[in-house]
C-alpha cells in the first residue's frame, strides 16, 4: 500500500492507497514544531495494520517537511519515497513567471484534476487559503487566484472587531441573519460562494470556454451546495495527485 502525506498550513491529510483505490485517510492538525520522532509515533499509530510499501509527500510547510524527511528515513528507510519539490518529475508543465513559486499541492491538484476530468479545468481548493488553480486542455498549470480562506477571514474579523466572535461554520437558515451569529455565518458561507462564483466566471471568460470547476479541500463541503459554478467535488484530489506522481517517478526508476 502507498502512504500519501499532504502537509498543509493548517491540517495534514494522510491517505493509504491500495492500487488506485483510497483505502483509508486521516486529517490531523499540522504542527510545524513536531519532531520526526513525534510524527513517527503518530503516523504509525494511525496506520495500524496497513502494510506500507511506498511513501509520497508534498508540503507547504518547510519546517514540517524537514522532519517528515527524517521520519521517513527512519520508519520507512527501505521503501521508495517521493517528495514533491522543484525537479521532481510530475508531468505538469508550469506556465507561470517563476515555476518555483508554485506550491507542490497546487501541482498535485493540477495533475489529479487533468487525470480525472481532462481539461481545461479549474481546481478550487478550500483550505487555509482558497486557491483557484487553472489547468489547460493539455494538463498545464496556467496559474490562478489566491484568496483568504474562510477560517482565516473569520479569525481576522473576530480578532479585529470587539463585538464579533468566532462562530460555528455552518449554513444559516437565511441570507438575512437574525442574529450576530447568523449574520457572520451568512457572510462567511454565502460570501465565499459568491467570491468563488465570480472568480470562476471570470476565469472561464478569459479562457473562452466552460472549464470544469472541481472543489476540494477541507472546507469545500460548506460552500459546494451554495455555489452556482462548482461542477464536481473530489475531497482527496491532492492525495490522488501524490499517488500519480509516485507512480511516474517509481516507474522511471
Amino acid at each position: 500500500m502507498l502512504l500519501t502525506i499532504d502537509v498543509g498550513n493548517t491540517n495534514t491529510v494522510l491517505g493509504v492507497f491500495d492500487g488506485a483505490q483510497l483505502a483509508n485517510s486521516w486529517r490531523i492538525r499540522t504542527d510545524p514544531h513536531a519532531t520526526a520522532d513525534e510524527m513517527g509515533l503518530l503516523y504509525t499509530g494511525l496506520l495500524g495494520d496497513h502494510h506500507i510499501d511506498g511513501v509520497s509527500v508534498c508540503s507547504t510547510v518547510p519546517a514540517a517537511l524537514r522532519e517528515i524527511r527524517r521520519m521517513a528515513s527512519r520508519k520507512f528507510h527501505d521503501l521508495p519515497t517521493v517528495v514533491v519539490e522543484p525537479g521532481t518529475r510530475t508531468g505538469v508543465p508550469i506556465l507561470i513567471d517563476n515555476p518555483k513559486e508554485a506550491g507542490a499541492d497546487r501541482i498535485m491538484n493540477t495533475l489529479a484534476a487533468h487525470h480525472l476530468y481532462g481539461g481545461p479545468a479549474i481546481v478550487v481548493d478550500f483550505g487555509t487559503s482558497t486557491n483557484l488553480d487553472v489547468v489547460s486542455e493539455r494538463g498545464e498549470f496556467l496559474g490562478g487566484a489566491l484568496a483568504p480562506g474562510i477560517e482565516i477571514a473569520l479569525d481576522s474579523l473576530a480578532s479585529r472587531a470587539a463585538q464579533l466572535r468566532k462562530v460555528e461554520l455552518t449554513t444559516p437558515r437565511s441570507v438575512i441573519g437574525k442574529s450576530t451569529v447568523e449574520a457572520l455565518q451568512s457572510g462567511m458561507i454565502y460570501g465565499a460562494a459568491g467570491q468563488v462564483d465570480a472568480l470562476v466566471r471570470r476565469i472561464r471568460a478569459e479562457l473562452g470556454t466552460k472549464a470544469t470547476a472541481i472543489a476540494t479541500g477541507g472546507l469545500a463541503s460548506l460552500v459546494l451546495k451554495e455555489s452556482e459554478t462548482l461542477d464536481s467535488h473530489e475531497p482527496h484530489l491532492t492525495l490522488i495527485g501524490l499517488r500519480l506522481v509516485f507512480e511516474k517517478n517509481t516507474e522511471a526508476r
